[in-house]
C-alpha cells in the first residue's frame, strides 16, 4: 500500500424490525474500507462487530490490552467494551459487520466467537471475503426482505470465520478425535487426557472450546447420532443397537434415548422409515 493512499470505503446500515430478532441473529451493518483508515478512538459499541483485515497491519486496544494486527487477521468486538484500533501509517484494507441477537450467545458457547482470543489469524481469506461479499449483497436497506437474507448471510460470515481461523471445531481437533475414536467404548476422561498429555481440567476446557459442551455431552451426541442411523438403516433389535453404541443395559439405553430425543427408539425407527422409506443398507 502507498503511504499517500487515501481511505476509500462504503457502508450499509440496517434497522431490523423487532420481529426479525426472533431469527436469533440480525445484521445491523456491513462495510469495507481501504487505505489510511481513520483511528477509531476509544469507544464502546451497542452491538457485536466482526472486523477482517485483509491487507496491512496496525493495532487494537481491547479490554485494556494491546494486540498487534497483521493481515490477514480477524477480530471480534463485543458490545459495551471500550476499544480502539488503527492501521499503521500505510493504512490497511478491512471488512466489517455489525450484528446482534440471542444466537451470539450460542456462537460464543461453541467457540465460534472467541472473546478470550479476540484477534486471530485467518488461513482462508478468500472464503471469508466471499462471505462478506454475500452479506453486502444481502444487506439492501430498501428491500423489505433484507432482514431475513442479511441474517442468513451473517450466520454464514460467522461460520466462514470459524472455519477460516481454526480447525479446532472439526474432527481434526486432537481432543475431539480422541473422543470420536472411543465414543462407543468405556474410556474415561482421565484416560483421554493422559493419552494426549493433558490435565483433566485442560482436556475438559479444550473440548468445551471445540464442541461447546463437556466431553460427556459430546460423546452422548455421537452415540445418539449413531443409534439413530442404526435404527433407520438396519433391523437390529433395540438392545443390539444400544450395545453397538456403548450401552449394555437395553433398558437404560431406551430410557436415555427417549429422554434426549423425545421419542422411544422403536417410535423413532417407525416414524423415520415412514418419512424416508426403507433406508436399509
Amino acid at each position: 500500500m502507498s503511504s499517500s493512499r487515501r481511505a476509500v470505503g462504503w457502508a450499509r446500515y440496517l434497522t431490523p424490525a423487532p420481529e426479525s430478532f426472533r431469527l436469533g441473529l440480525v445484521c445491523l451493518g456491513v462495510g469495507s474500507i481501504e487505505g489510511k483508515v481513520v483511528i477509531q478512538q476509544a469507544r464502546a459499541l451497542q452491538s457485536y462487530a466482526a472486523v477482517l483485515v485483509t491487507e496491512g497491519r496496525g493495532w487494537l486496544r481491547w479490554n485494556g490490552r494491546y494486540h498487534d494486527i497483521v493481515a490477514p487477521t480477524m477480530f471480534w468486538l463485543p458490545p459495551g467494551v471500550q476499544h480502539a484500533y488503527a492501521p499503521d501509517p500505510q493504512g490497511w484494507s478491512e471488512w466489517w459487520a455489525l450484528f446482534d441477537g440471542d444466537a451470539t450467545q450460542v456462537y460464543k458457547q461453541f467457540g465460534y466467537i472467541d472473546l478470550d482470543q479476540p484477534v486471530q489469524r485467518v488461513h482462508d481469506t478468500d472464503a471469508l471475503v466471499t462471505a462478506f461479499h454475500s452479506l453486502a449483497r444481502a444487506s439492501q436497506p430498501d428491500d423489505p426482505r433484507s432482514d431475513v437474507e442479511a441474517a442468513s448471510a451473517m450466520h454464514h460470515v460467522i461460520n466462514a470465520a470459524y472455519k477460516s481461523i481454526s480447525a479446532s471445531g472439526s474432527p481434526q481437533s486432537p481432543v475431539l478425535r480422541s473422543l470420536m475414536h472411543d465414543a462407543y467404548s468405556s474410556v474415561s476422561v482421565e484416560a483421554h487426557a493422559s493419552r494426549l498429555g493433558m490435565s483433566v481440567t485442560s482436556f475438559r476446557k479444550a473440548v468445551r472450546r471445540a464442541a461447546g459442551c463437556s466431553p460427556k455431552e459430546y460423546v452422548l451426541r455421537l452415540r445418539l447420532n449413531r443409534a439413530k442411523e442404526l435404527l433407520v438403516s438396519t433391523d437390529l433389535p433395540i438392545a443390539a443397537v444400544g450395545r453397538r453404541v456403548g450401552y449394555d443395559d437395553a433398558g437404560y439405553f431406551s430410557r436415555l434415548f427417549t429422554r434426549k430425543t423425545g421419542v422411544a427408539p422403536s417410535q423413532f425407527r417407525e416414524s423415520q422409515r415412514r418419512m424416508g422409506g426403507d433406508l436399509q443398507a
